[in-house]
C-alpha cells in the first residue's frame, strides 16, 4: 500500500499587514505553488497535519500558507509550536515580510484603508500592536524580506530567486507563420524573414517545406543568411534570460515569411536547436504548415519533431 503523499515543500507566509503578503502569495502561485490564505487556525493545523492520499492530483506540489494577525484564532506561539512539531517529518519554512512603520503608515494613507488592528485608532497604533503580536514569528523565520524600499516588482523578483524551482523558467515557444494569414496575436518577438531568398520560386523545391535539406541549403545560400540569423540568435541569448528574471511565464518567438512554409520553418528549426544547446527547452509550432494547404482548407498547426504541439493561446 502506498504511503500518503505530502507537499514537496511547505512555506508559511506571514508578516506585517501592508508589507506585501498578497503579492508574495500571488508570485508563489505563479511559480506553481498551491496557495491557501487566512484559514482559521484549527483548519490550518488540520491542513498541516493531514497528508493527501498517494496518487491524489498535485499531492506533492509545494504548498504556501498565508497567515497574519487577521487569521481567526491567531496565536504566534501556538503556530510556532505546530511548525516545530511538524518539522520532524516535513520540510516547513517560515517567510516573514517586514516593513518600516513609517512606510506602512504611508501605504495605508495612500490607499485610504484602515489598519486591520486599528479600526478605531490611528494606523500607527495598529502597526505597533501587530509588530508585538508577530515578533515571535519574525524571530524564528527562516526568511525575512524587508519591503520598505522594494516595489512590488522587486519583491516578486526576490521571491522568484528564493523559491522558484531550479528546473523552472519561462515556457518558451518558437513559431513559424505566414504573413498571408496574419501575424500571431500573442507573439512576444517577431522576426520578418521575407528578406531571404524564397524557395517557392524554384519548382523543384516548392512542394517541400523548410525542414527539407535541399530547401534549407537554398535558404542558407543567401548572402545575408548567416550573419542575420546569427545576430538574431545572439539577441535571443541576451533577452530570454531577462524575460525569465522578470517573471514572464510564457515567451513566444515567431518567425514569419510569406506563406509560412519554407523560410520561417527552416529558421524556426535552426533557432530552436541552438536554444536547446544553450539549455533552453523550446517547443516548436509551425502554424501555417499543413498537408492540405494546396486544397485551400484551413491550415492545421503542425508540431515539429523537436517538441509537442502547443497551440497559440486564444485559438
Amino acid at each position: 500500500m502506498s504511503s500518503p503523499a505530502r507537499p514537496s515543500r511547505i512555506l508559511i507566509v506571514t508578516g506585517m499587514s501592508g508589507a506585501g503578503k498578497s503579492t508574495a502569495l500571488k508570485t508563489l502561485e505563479d511559480l506553481g505553488w498551491e496557495v491557501v490564505d487566512n484559514l482559521p487556525l484549527p483548519l490550518l493545523e488540520r491542513l498541516l497535519g493531514t497528508p493527501l492520499p498517494a496518487g491524489a492530483p498535485d499531492a506533492e506540489r509545494p504548498l504556501a500558507i498565508g497567515i497574519d494577525s487577521r487569521t481567526r484564532g491567531f496565536d504566534a506561539q501556538r503556530i510556532l509550536e505546530r511548525i516545530r512539531a511538524l518539522r520532524e517529518e516535513q520540510d516547513i519554512e517560515l517567510l516573514f515580510l517586514d516593513c518600516a512603520g513609517a512606510e506602512l503608515e504611508r501605504r495605508y494613507s495612500e490607499t485610504r484603508r484602515r489598519h486591520p488592528l486599528a479600526l478605531d485608532r490611528t494606523a500607527r497604533d495598529g502597526i505597533a500592536r501587530e509588530r508585538e503580536m508577530l515578533s515571535p514569528l519574525r524571530q524564528w523565520a527562516d526568511h525575512v524580506v524587508d519591503t520598505t524600499d522594494a516595489s512590488a516588482n522587486a519583491l516578486q523578483q526576490q521571491l522568484r530567486q528564493r523559491f522558484a524551482d531550479s528546473s523552472g523558467g519561462a515556457t518558451l515557444q518558437v513559431m513559424s507563420f505566414g504573413y498571408a494569414r496574419g501575424v500571431p496575436r500573442n507573439a512576444d518577438l517577431v522576426f520578418d524573414l521575407r528578406y531571404l531568398r524564397n524557395p517557392h520560386w524554384d519548382p523543384a523545391l516548392r512542394p517541400h517545406d523548410g525542414r527539407n535539406p535541399a530547401v534549407a541549403a537554398y535558404i542558407a545560400a543567401d548572402p545575408a543568411y548567416e550573419e542575420s540569423i546569427g545576430r538574431i540568435e545572439e539577441l535571443l541569448a541576451l533577452l530570454l534570460p531577462r524575460y525569465e528574471r522578470e517573471g514572464k511565464p510564457y515567451v513566444t518567438v515567431a518567425f514569419g515569411c510569406t506563406g509560412g512554409k519554407h523560410r520561417s520553418v527552416h529558421v524556426a528549426e535552426r533557432v530552436a536547436a541552438r536554444l536547446r544547446r544553450s539549455n533552453f527547452s523550446p517547443t516548436i509550432l509551425h502554424r501555417d504548415l499543413s498537408a492540405d494547404r494546396a486544397s485551400g482548407g484551413g491550415a492545421a498547426p503542425v508540431p515539429s519533431p523537436g517538441g509537442p504541439l502547443a497551440p497559440e493561446a486564444g485559438e
